[in-house]
């Protein structure tokens, strides 16, 4: 995206290889064919499995279906090439009318003039997502809102709880543990093959089979343990990079002494998704953070299985706060369909056009109403695929409404190169050859660097 010509042979090879790995369009329907009857055809591109890609059509029909003037064609492309696609396609001037994009990509698109401002994409009067959920260009101008309002949160294990004698982790955020309270409990919760704990003499810590916490260091998610310490990634106006000062130093090397001093976590590369899967779904992590999607996507067939977890709010280091995200939906500045793509997006958006995403787990809603009514938070959560409705609503629903902050790329562009280098910078922080002070110093200048686009 950085540096968009791309030349006309790349944009035949990176189409060709989309097609080739699961690039799939909705065909026209018999009405889109006649758009000269009055249809307006736009196009809507994402990512996703085949089964997400099946829902998303199926979506696109119902809104098709409920009025005759604008047919909605879907486009499903690969999430590996989705970033390179849509930047060939905007240097060949061929970008969709609208659809989802990567978090990190949005303000990266946004500051090359590639997408529309939407900031009256709501008409007065109608409910429009949390202030917290847009994300804003250069010149302060809504370019996209969230499709739904996800929060970094504490999984655990009830049975591990249970069987140590040990009381769960806290919902509520008033009683949140501090970060020694938490390292505390998950020594307590860490065995090695002879039943010891790390408090215990005579503790193996080459034959763990239960390690008590593991903390998820893919990079993005490490901003919320930098702002816990009273630091950051970036200043608040997301102009200056602040990683390298102390505090934000300091809480990336309490994350990583867990497994190097603490050994209560088992080791992680921090460059995988997958951070719920690894832990507490393989039977060997009591408790573990994670996004709130897991809930959809993680834990059910767990869940069906006879295997019983709860929810919790985050540990603190000082502040005590957790991050929200949540994939951006976009109209491209190229498209001459704007309103009816603004129309779409209003409409794919609401509640109950995407209800079964929400009640399974998988989005959290993005409307206020479902916070702060009883009756519309109940009818959210109050079903068989969640915890237990009071945990859940203190430990999500309360939490996200009163302690959460905005991830870095809602008001920062760049962040992608910005992880990217950070993530290699903190490989050996992980394993211990370095400590977070040194690899966050030695990389600061590459950081500023990307930070500011160069």
């Amino acid at each position: 995206m950085k540096k968009i010509a791309i030349i006309g042979v790349i944009l035949l090879l990176v189409s060709s290889f989309v097609f080739a790995t699961g690039n799939r369009e909705s065909a026209p329907s018999s009405q889109s064919q006649q758009q000269q009857q009055g249809r307006t055809v736009i196009t809507f591109s994402f990512w996703g499995t085949p089964e997400e890609w099946a829902v998303t059509q199926a979506t696109a029909d119902k809104f098709n279906n409920s009025q005759n003037r604008i047919e909605v064609m879907v486009r499903q492309i690969a999430w590996e090439v989705y970033d390179a696609t849509l930047n060939t396609m905007a240097a060949a001037n061929r970008l969709p009318d609208c659809g989802m994009m990567q978090e990190a990509s949005a303000l990266q698109f946004a500051s090359n003039g590639l997408l529309a401002d939407m900031s009256q994409m709501y008409p007065a009067g109608q409910a429009r997502p949390l202030d917290s959920l847009a994300f804003k260009g250069p010149d302060g101008k809504v370019v996209a809102y969230s499709t739904a309002n996800e929060i970094l949160l504490l999984y655990y294990n009830r049975a591990m709880f249970d069987k140590a004698g040990i009381p769960y982790p806290p919902a509520n955020v008033a009683n949140a543990w501090t970060w020694d309270q938490f390292v505390d409990v998950a020594k307590k919760l860490t065995l090695d093959a002879n039943g010891r704990t790390p408090n215990d003499a005579g503790f193996d810590a080459n034959r763990i089979v239960q390690y008590g916490a593991m903390v998820d260091n893919l990079t993005w998610q490490l901003e919320v343990w930098a702002l816990s310490n009273g630091g950051g990634f970036y200043s608040p106006d997301g102009k200056s990079v602040i990683i390298d000062q102390p505090a934000a130093m300091d809480a990336i090397q309490r994350v990583a002494d867990l497994h190097l001093v603490h050994k209560v976590a088992p080791l992680s590369p921090g460059n995988t998704d997958d951070g719920i899967q690894r832990s507490i779904l393989t039977g060997t992590v009591a408790m573990a953070t994670g996004g709130q999607w897991n809930v959809g996507t993680a834990f059910p067939e767990w869940k069906a299985a006879g295997n019983n977890y709860g929810v919790a709010v985050l540990p603190h280091m000082g502040t005590k706060v957790t991050i929200n995200t949540g994939g951006p939906v976009v109209v491209f500045s190229q498209s001459r369909n704007q309103a009816a793509a603004m129309e779409w997006l209003r409409w794919y958006t609401q509640e109950e056009n995407s209800w079964g995403l929400i009640e399974s787990g998988i989005w959290m809603p993005i409307l206020d109403k479902y916070y702060t009514n009883e009756a519309d938070t109940r009818r959210w959560v109050n079903n068989p695929n969640f915890p237990p409705y009071a945990e859940y609503k203190s430990a999500v629903v309360d939490y996200a409404r009163t302690n959460s902050r905005s991830a870095a790329w809602y008001y920062t562009p760049n962040t992608n190169d910005f992880n990217q280098v950070l993530g290699a910078a903190l490989g050996d922080v992980w394993t211990g050859r370095r400590t977070a002070r040194d690899a966050i110093t030695g990389a600061a200048a590459a950081l500023r660097r990307a930070n500011s686009g160069r």
